[in-house]
């Protein structure tokens, strides 16, 4: 695959945020190391266009003929180093994936009996038994994993999938042939040990590891267990981290996912999933959480951190760029890249084609410090390469539904 044409533009009025966008993509298109005979496209715009959406996938199908599209609606949308967030935005990606080697399912074109490896998936969040249709789609691929999010609106939830949709999930499922390298990003921080959670009724934890759950926060907390209610203006600040302790060894390589959880101090592994503390049960001396509590689930109490996300999102980075980077160069090709901008400008020993990233709703806007401030590290960790996502009202990765997480996934060339 060659470089994927990307483009992205902001304009109160979508018309003219599209045109902005289709001239960069035809100016790119004219370039020899970029695509110019795109098969699959993304198509990721901010809830302010929402109402329009079936006009603009019209539109870019009148431009594109015979692309097969996928995407969704956010809070926010990105682009390689910048974001439009809170604002009218639009930001489109087309690749040249051959095209026997992916298929656009939704629930109106089921996936049938392709061969799948891995799939992308948007889904509406108000669908009912949302993470039990995740779970499902992730056993019809090989792999087991899922890359993706839930939308995100203040009006109109929608995603898209060569049409326009509300309910249920829809997306692009990949066969084994097209490489991909995938990491979830966590942005929270534990502030106590994982526990073992041994009693549970719904989604209240009533003991860890034995333990009332409510006497296991309030010492990590550091709070005087005499009148917790006390302390409410820090518990709403408090999150659960879950994890129920799988390996990763069993997914292939090109997907790349950090193996363990809660097993290092002071940082959370990839398959821990954070959740909402909702409420506590001081007759119990239990917490409810936003999910359901199983048994010999591992916990752990965390809240958010900047800097703590800022870390994980340097080293996904990082791990993906140099899995993707040989250890060893031409010497033709060293010296083209000694003398390049390394940190802007893409080379083929990188063999990125493409990229999406999909981020928490909960982590755009000022939270890394700064508009922006995510994709610039995005940025200046694999380069100026096509990269397109959205902000999530929850991430997709393996069979799992995040939050406040980033989900970086990388074509390769």
């Amino acid at each position: 695959m060659k470089l994927f044409l990307h483009a992205h533009a902001t304009h109160p009025d979508w018309r003219m945020a599209l045109a902005l966008a289709a001239t960069q993509i035809e100016a790119l298109r004219r370039t020899p190391d970029h695509a110019a005979d795109p098969t699959l496209g993304w198509l990721y715009l901010t809830d302010h266009y929402a109402a329009d959406a079936e006009s603009l996938l019209a539109d870019v199908k009148r431009r594109w003929p015979g692309v097969a599209w996928v995407g969704t609606v956010g809070v926010g949308v990105s682009a390689n180093g910048v974001e439009y967030f809170d604002e009218p935005g639009l930001s489109l990606m087309l690749g040249d994936v051959a095209r026997e080697h992916f298929r656009v399912f939704s629930g109106a074109r089921p996936l049938g009996s392709f061969d799948a490896a891995t799939a992308q998936v948007h889904a509406d969040p108000a669908t009912a038994d949302l993470g039990d249709l995740i779970g499902e789609m992730a056993e019809r691929t090989s792999t087991g994993y899922l890359f993706g999010g839930l939308a995100s609106a203040r009006n109109r939830t929608l995603h898209i999938a060569d049409g326009v949709f509300q309910g249920g999930l829809s997306g692009v499922a990949f066969a084994p042939e097209v490489a991909l390298v995938s990491r979830v990003s966590q942005g929270c921080q534990p502030i106590g040990p994982a526990r073992s959670i041994t009693t549970a009724d719904r989604n209240v934890v009533v003991t860890l590891d034995g333990e009332p759950a409510l006497d296991c926060l309030l010492r990590d907390l550091r709070i005087d267990a005499v009148e917790p209610r006390d302390a409410l203006p820090r518990l709403r600040q408090t999150l659960v981290g879950l994890s129920d302790g799988s390996s990763f060894s069993e997914f292939p390589a090109t997907l790349s996912l950090s193996k363990g959880a809660l097993s290092r101090p002071g940082q959370f592994g990839a398959d821990t999933r954070v959740r909402n503390l909702v409420g506590l049960d001081p007759a119990r001396r239990g917490v409810a959480i936003g999910d359901v509590a199983h048994t010999g689930t591992q916990l752990a109490f965390c809240t958010r951190n900047t800097e703590a996300a800022r870390r994980d999102l340097v080293r996904i980075c990082t791990e993906i760029r140099e899995e993707l980077e040989p250890e060893t160069l031409p010497l033709e090709t060293a010296l083209a890249l000694q003398g390049s901008d390394a940190e802007h400008t893409p080379h083929p020993a990188r063999r990125i084609a493409g990229a999406v990233y999909v981020s928490c709703a909960g982590r755009g806007g000022p939270h890394f410090g700064a508009p922006s401030a995510e994709l610039a590290i995005v940025r200046h960790a694999l380069g100026d390469v096509p990269l397109v996502g959205f902000f999530a009202n929850g991430e997709i990765a393996r069979h799992h539904l995040y939050g406040y997480t980033g989900v970086l996934t990388v074509f390769s060339g």
